[in-house]
């Protein structure tokens, strides 16, 4: 038997055997097991930044634990089991990729299909899926989760609108945006007005539009500069006490000096 089949099934009888004989385990609901799922994504993605590549495997276990309890429960419930869902996403990825499976039109049937084109074709898939199931739910942004983070949402909102060819030709186009955004955000400053947070959310969208054809993450660019800012600061605190200072009695130049030594430090 192929050894990732013998590991999974392994898996799932460690699992059977947990919430037939563990108390805790037994006890778990969809529910409960929620923010616990999404502090272990939270986990793999820290150790993906941190290019832990043993932390990656621990997590990817954790959440594969996860996964096989929801299907357990599931099964419980008699709405789904484990088979169910491998078979279901299975469909999902061969309907979905029919430049792999099926045929697929592009722009030049002599080129190979691009990332970009697939990415496209996704989307408009997923759109007349969810038009054939007849439900409510046909808009492009109908599937963006409402309970992302507000800049986790703006890529996707953003790449979703781009799959059906709602976007700007040129990036330079999108620093244009940027600047006229933050114009707008100068005088509604400058003039005292209301809508200052409405427009800084219209300058932080821009941004997120701009990294995206840069090529780069914006959640994952802050992520660093936070974790760089926390480095230095801490360097900050740290130095300046076995100097015997204190960190709320120190003017802002002196703070700064360390803080400028904490970046060749």
């Amino acid at each position: 038997m192929d050894p990732r089949a013998t590991a999974f099934l392994r898996l799932l009888t460690i699992m059977d055997e947990l919430r037939e004989q563990c108390p805790w385990d037994r006890k778990q609901t969809m529910e409960t097991l929620r923010p616990l799922t999404i502090e272990e994504t939270y986990e793999l993605g820290d150790a993906i930044l941190e290019n832990d590549v043993d932390g990656v495997k621990k997590e990817l276990g954790d959440l594969m634990l996860h996964m096989v309890f929801y299907a357990r429960i599931g099964k419980e419930k008699g709405a789904f089991d484990i088979t169910d869902v491998l078979n279901g996403i299975c469909e999902k990825l061969i309907h979905r990729h029919p430049h792999i499976y099926g045929d697929a039109k592009v722009k030049d049937a002599s080129a190979p299909i691009s990332a970009d084109e697939v990415k496209a074709n996704w989307e408009r898939i997923k759109l007349a899926e969810k038009g054939k199931d007849g439900g409510s739910e046909k808009s492009v942004l109908g599937g963006v989760p409402r309970g992302l983070p507000s800049m986790v949402k703006a890529i996707r909102i953003q790449d979703k609108a781009r799959g059906v060819g709602f976007d700007w030709e040129r990036r330079e186009q999108v620093w244009e945006k940027v600047q006229e955004e933050l114009e707008e955000l100068k005088h509604e400053v400058d003039s005292g007005s209301d809508k200052q947070a409405e427009e800084l959310g219209d300058v932080l969208f821009s941004l997120v539009n701009y990294a995206r054809f840069l090529n780069i993450d914006p959640d994952e660019a802050l992520e660093r500069t936070n974790r760089k800012f926390i480095q230095r600061f801490q360097y900050l605190e740290r130095e300046s006490r076995k100097d015997g200072r204190v960190l709320g009695e120190m003017t802002l130049p002196e703070m700064d000096a360390y803080w400028e030594r904490s970046k060749t430090a």
